[in-house]
């Protein structure tokens, strides 16, 4: 992967839409880390005791601590259901390279982790759109339950360079084994990290090379 590569340099992002309390970053041809989170994976208790830690805490103590509340796990956990966690992987796999190009993923009890680079014929709005709708139409009808599934907002974070890129592969790969679900990142079944093991994906340093 190149650093001089346009995708992966260190300018700021340019194209910046809002929508709720969190602005997005909507380019095409960069590379992405979104978060999407279920409804309920952040107890109003626990983010009552996180707001009134904020003042004294950095903004990457305060990700960090987010996330460790994402991954204890709380909230009816819909993703846990094999059958849920197999839709939404097969959801992301189904337009990877057509509408976008997968490079990383992770399916998790209550969020999903996706490092992805969008192509300017399908905006990154639609896309999440299109996963998000899908996957919480077809998974309430699996486990026998209505209404919303999602968080309405997502999170995401723009790529800034190899290392950036690496460093977001292996959060995203080793997730399952720092909360605790399986001993290595090849051990969870919805995964980028398992079908690699398998055969059935390259590897994600390669797939963004040949792009680039």
């Amino acid at each position: 992967m190149s650093q001089d590569s346009h995708t992966m340099t260190h300018r700021e992002p340019e194209v910046w839409r809002s929508r709720g309390y969190i602005p997005h970053y909507h380019e095409p041809g960069m590379v992405q880390m979104i978060t999407i989170r279920l409804h309920d994976s952040l107890p109003a208790v626990k983010l009552a005791e996180l707001n009134r830690s904020k003042t004294r805490l950095t903004k990457l103590q305060v990700r960090n601590a987010l996330e460790a509340i994402y991954d204890a796990g709380h909230g009816e956990c819909y993703l846990r259901d094999p059958r849920v966690a197999a839709l939404a992987q097969g959801t992301l796999l189904h337009f990877d390279g057509d509408r976008y190009h997968l490079l990383s993923w992770v399916i998790m009890p209550n969020h999903m982790h996706v490092l992805v680079r969008f192509v300017k014929e399908f905006p990154v709005p639609r896309v999440l759109h299109s996963w998000k709708s899908y996957i919480a139409n077809q998974g309430n009808k699996l486990i026998g339950r209505s209404g919303h599934f999602w968080q309405r907002e997502y999170f995401d974070r723009f790529i800034r360079n190899e290392t950036h890129f690496r460093n977001a592969v292996a959060y995203i790969e080793g997730n399952p084994v720092k909360a605790g679900l399986c001993r290595s990142s090849e051990d969870w079944p919805y995964s980028s990290a398992k079908l690699r093991a398998v055969g059935e994906v390259g590897s994600p340093i390669g797939s963004a090379e040949q792009e680039m």
